[in-house]
């Protein structure tokens, strides 16, 4: 509306302005700008101020602005100076006391010499809550998708199973009242964890029997959530968690109203689940299971994953015993088998003459040091700090020694320098030597072998040479891995393995660490 068309309107009658004011629907309100003292309002504006017809003439404009709005509301004002139109949205109050948002268009005007400002007022309220519900909104979503995100980056991170870590996170993104972590065994659900009081978080593991079909069937609803609104209900569902939580496990329903299951599932197969109680009747959500449901999916994972891992490492140890079985039998029980016949014989040998007879001793001195190595080096693997704590010197003589002892080929070791290690890149260094050694037993027909350990520094020179049939170290015999085992050590400490070998002219082993110009280590 321009200046010309206020003049012209300000002209009309009082009753033909009031007429023409009264039909808009919105309100319309003329105040002085330098006072700010209303002169006149149309019924609109008074029934969205809820003051009687006229009660707002002679008020000043800050009787209907919250005193929260004043200031930004009077500087807006100040800072136009009555030069263009403006435009300022506020919080108003009500002759009740209650509040509105409401949104101001105010125009400038001079009427007979007096400045003036026409103010169309509109009432915003609900378009503000709108906004602030859509604030509210995005903040949760990425509130939620920020704790998803961390709590998928955790859980891929870790072969670690914490079932009550990850109920507290799933706190983050769907509030509950008390919680509880369960896996499934057969026909056996054990509650591993339970969250909401220190009453729950201190119990031990409880064991429920699940029951037969028709138990599980409403509990396992096809592999989806399950929402119960009120877990003492007659439904067939509210029935069955009933019959499964008793005992220790019903502390879960205690005081509770609302009901959630979230069902952990591996292609297709229930692993676990993870069931929510709030005090509150029928308080859960789509929205909360689909959140929920993301959270078990990375839980199944891990779940999946620490039992893989700990298979693993079962594997692992029932390979290292059977290795170690293996040794024991091939070296030390083969030196003692040898070192006894000797033994039986040798006073039949003394009597056919004494320099057969040493010659025999010697081979059982020989024989009997052989395998007190070789159980040294035994003994030694099976306390994993001692191949950490000990001097890596001392451990390769010990290998020597072994070798020497099981294969009767002469063995020498020569340490030059001191120095500590980190335990990973001792115990790779150690077994590339053992790896090495056994390899030249198997295979290199070898009269003689030197291992040297240099330390220079911080750095690491370690050589594995013999002087058997050598080899060509581009050609991979199949079934023999030695070689790529030792590579694969020596890049995962960093380190540099070079082979040096020729059919007929021994072969080399050689590794430094950290490699020539090596990344730095962590």
């Amino acid at each position: 509306m321009n200046e010309g068309r206020i003049q012209m309107l300000l002209r009309q009658t009082e009753g033909e302005q009031d007429a023409i004011f009264d039909v808009i629907p919105d309100g319309i309100i003329i105040c002085e700008r330098g006072t700010g003292l209303i002169i006149k309002a149309n019924v609109s504006a008074h029934l969205m101020h809820a003051y009687a017809r006229g009660a707002l003439n002679r008020l000043p404009l800050t009787a209907l602005i919250h005193p929260d709005s004043q200031r930004e509301f009077n500087r807006q004002i100040a800072a136009q100076a009555g030069k263009s139109p403006l435009r300022i949205a506020s919080r108003h109050v009500r002759a009740d006391g209650s509040t509105f948002y409401a949104e101001w268009h105010m125009v400038p005007f001079d009427f007979e010499g007096q400045e003036r400002w026409l103010a169309i007022v509109r009432d915003i309220t609900e378009q503000m809550d709108a906004q602030k519900t859509l604030v509210n909104h995005i903040a949760a979503r990425t509130r939620e998708q920020a704790a998803l995100l961390e709590l998928s980056q955790t859980l891929a991170g870790t072969l670690e199973f914490q079932p009550g870590w990850i109920l507290e996170q799933l706190r983050k993104v769907v509030e509950y009242s008390r919680g509880g972590f369960f896996s499934f065994e057969h026909s056996t659900l054990v509650l591993v964890a339970m969250r909401g009081s220190a009453e729950l978080e201190g119990l031990p593991p409880v064991s429920i029997n699940a029951g037969g079909a028709d138990t599980l069937a409403p509990l396992l609803n096809a592999h989806r959530p399950i929402l119960i609104p009120d877990w003492q209900s007659g439904s067939l569902q509210a029935r069955s968690v009933r019959a499964l939580l008793q005992g220790r496990a019903g502390l879960l329903l205690e005081g509770m109203q609302s009901w959630m299951w979230v069902p952990l599932a591996v292609r297709k197969r229930i692993i676990g689940g993870m069931g929510l109680a709030h005090v509150q009747a029928d308080f859960f959500t789509p929205g909360h299971a689909a959140l929920a449901l993301s959270v078990a999916n990375q839980a199944a994972i891990t779940m999946v994953n620490a039992e893989l891992y700990k298979s693993a490492q079962a594997l692992a140890a029932l390979q290292e015993r059977q290795r170690l079985a293996q040794n024991l039998h091939d070296a030390v029980n083969q030196s003692l088998f040898s070192a006894g016949l000797i033994a039986d014989v040798l006073p039949r040998i003394w009597d056919q003459g004494q320099d057969v007879a040493r010659q025999s001793l010697d081979e059982l001195s020989r024989l009997t040091r052989g395998a007190m190595a070789e159980m040294r080096a035994l003994l030694a693997e099976l306390r994993p700090a001692a191949l950490t704590d000990a001097d890596l010197g001392d451990l390769l003589r010990l290998l020597g020694n072994a070798f020497a002892g099981r294969t009767n080929i002469p063995t020498k070791v020569t340490v030059s320098g001191e120095g500590s290690l980190p335990a990973d890149v001792q115990v790779t260094l150690y077994r590339i030597c053992q790896e090495a050694i056994t390899n030249i037993g198997k295979h290199a027909q070898a009269g003689s072998v030197l291992i040297t350990l240099l330390h220079e520094g911080r750095a690491v020179d370690l050589r594995i040479a013999d002087d058997g049939q050598g080899f060509d170290p581009q050609v991979i015999v199949a079934g023999h891995y030695g070689l790529s085992m030792m590579r694969e050590r020596a890049q995962g400490i960093g380190a540099q393995l070079m082979i040096t070998s020729k059919p007929g002219e021994g072969s080399e082993i050689h590794i430094r660490w950290p490699a020539d110009n090596p990344e730095e280590r962590p």
